[in-house]
């Protein structure tokens, strides 16, 4: 078996390139990433067992289709993440994440490999009622040019598994947990660091009773890789997420773990009026079951981020 993972250092891949070697024993493991970000100890430490080949590459020059040649899937997480930030790089995440899946989808639709690509529940934006794979396009409220243009790029997907590709595409919810490549950016990661540096959490004013999903990175990879051991490749959406919580109850669990953290209430120039509830029976009726835990989620990143407090105090410099 051979399977390829696009964005392979980030948050959700450098946790996947560790586990495929145990569900896929013998798998051949290509790793594709552009190290915009250079996270070098993704690559750090990898399991003795895995059959691993790094390319330093971006998927929208590089020879995909050289690399995707006896694949048996391709996992695209390529892609820049942070929602927030595209507010003020519109323009480049657009270029960016849509010309990457475009790349990397028409390379598989042309050589007939299998595609699991990496959507996120932001695409549903602000609703009034539980929502699920079935909302019509028109509902659909993404409120940030990156979650704009993750359904542009759902488009295209759907668009090639009509014409023959062997697709799966995976609505994520908002990811937490520690990895390698793990990054402070969205909102349970972004409070762990804060508390566990000294920080005050910085809460959006009109977040606080605000609903969204969020998934737990161990079910990331597990579903991942139940895609392909199911051959769930079908051309539907999934979304994925181990629950809906609001920012209240997130703000509570770090608090536990932190005891000494104020909260600090800031206005945004987004996502004030954005809260959703999403449901994710259509995965679990093809017999996944989420087994992740928000609390546990919280308490692992934050002893992680407040054991280098306490090692090298010296390199968190405290406002």
């Amino acid at each position: 078996m051979k399977i390829v993972v696009t964005g392979a250092l980030g948050h959700i891949g450098s946790a996947l390139i560790r586990a495929l070697p145990e569900r896929f024993p013998g798998a051949e493991i290509v790793m594709i990433d552009n190290m915009a970000t250079q996270r070098y100890p993704s690559l750090f430490d990898l399991p003795a067992q895995g059959r691993y080949r790094f390319i330093e590459a971006d998927v929208r020059d590089a020879d995909v289709s050289r690399t995707f040649g006896g694949a048996d899937a391709v996992v695209h997480l390529a892609a820049m993440t942070d929602a927030e930030g595209s507010v003020e790089r519109a323009a480049e995440v657009e270029a960016n994440n849509f010309q990457a899946t475009e790349a990397v989808a028409m390379a598989c639709a042309a050589m007939g490999v299998r595609l699991i690509h990496l959507s996120s529940t932001s695409v549903y934006g602000t609703q009034d009622a539980t929502v699920a794979e079935d909302c019509p396009l028109g509902a659909l409220k993404p409120q940030s040019p990156y979650a704009a243009t993750k359904l542009k790029e759902e488009q295209l997907v759907m668009s090639l598994s009509d014409k023959g590709l062997r697709a799966a595409i995976v609505r994520f919810g908002t990811v937490f947990g520690v990895s390698p490549g793990m990054r402070f950016h969205t909102a349970v990661n972004k409070f762990c660091w804060q508390a566990a540096t000294g920080r005050p959490l910085t809460v959006w004013r009109t977040a606080y009773e605000q609903k969204r999903p969020y998934l737990d990175l161990r079910d990331a990879v597990e579903a991942i890789t139940f895609i392909v051991t199911r051959d769930l490749f079908d051309g539907r959406v999934y979304n994925v997420l181990t629950l809906n919580a609001t920012v209240r109850q997130i703000v509570e669990l770090v608090v536990a773990e932190a005891p000494d953290v104020t909260v600090s209430l800031v206005d945004s120039p987004i996502m004030n009026q954005l809260s959703y509830d999403v449901s994710a029976r259509r995965f679990a009726e093809a017999g996944f079951v989420a087994a992740g835990d928000l609390r546990r989620g919280i308490a692992e990143t934050v002893a992680l981020l407040r054991g280098l407090r306490q090692r090298a105090p010296a390199l968190i410099e405290e406002e």
